[in-house]
């Protein structure tokens, strides 16, 4: 079994896992194993970004027990989950997502995750949680065109200083009329103003026309 980041395992070469934090419950079919490291859930590249940004080489891993986090486009849950996972009881994850219809879903997950506290809003108007407070990293997944802009906004109001952020860029939503990499340079020199670029990942073959960013905020 080996250990790749603090609460997230390989229990072999091509699976991800974290500890699962509620024993026999499972999220989205996920498959639990029995460890050493007790109950494990596994995680499915093709069903979060994160995970596939894993996969594809990732270096920056600012979540852990007691992190705070600001995660943009929440969602269903699926990353939500297994960031509750790693973070713990003593963490907090501040999952904000606009649709109705996700919100269901999160809402279900956060009644058995204590640390996970459920935000109906949007992305582009931080004010409306502006009691979140300062957060030790930020989590965007947001689908839109002005997605670079909606992490600096956020990025301003809540992320500490050296604070890490990132960003799954999805050139589709952006301008389908451009080839992904000519909208993947223009998000990045807006993101580049406030942030410096540590790490970044194309997802295929686990997301198509997606770059993933990992970036820390200056």
């Amino acid at each position: 079994m080996e250990k790749i980041f603090e609460g997230v395992f390989r229990p072999d070469w091509r699976t991800l896992a974290t500890r699962n934090a509620v024993p026999g419950k499972r999220v989205y079919d996920e498959r639990l194993l029995k460890s050493g490291e007790g109950e494990l859930r596994t995680w499915d590249p093709f069903r979060s970004k994160l995970a596939a940004a894993i996969r594809k080489g990732l270096k920056n891993f600012p979540f852990a027990e007691g992190s705070k986090i600001l995660y943009l486009g929440a969602s269903t849950g699926t990353t939500v989950s297994h960031l509750s996972d790693i973070i713990g009881e003593k963490g907090e994850l501040f999952a904000v997502e606009i649709a109705p219809q996700c919100m269901k879903s999160l809402l279900a997950l956060c009644d058995i995750r204590k640390n996970i506290i459920p935000i109906h809003a949007d992305a582009r108007q931080p004010g409306q949680y502006k009691d979140v407070g300062e957060v030790d990293s930020l989590y965007q997944d947001v689908a839109q065109p002005d997605q670079a802009d909606i992490l600096v906004m956020n990025a301003e109001m809540f992320l500490k200083k050296g604070g890490i952020a990132m960003i799954a860029i999805k050139s589709q939503s952006i301008d389908v009329t451009k080839k992904p990499k000519e909208v993947f340079e223009g998000v990045l020199a807006i993101l580049e103003k406030k942030f410096d670029v540590l790490e970044k990942y194309g997802l295929e073959p686990f997301d198509k026309d997606h770059l993933f960013v990992v970036l820390r905020y200056k």
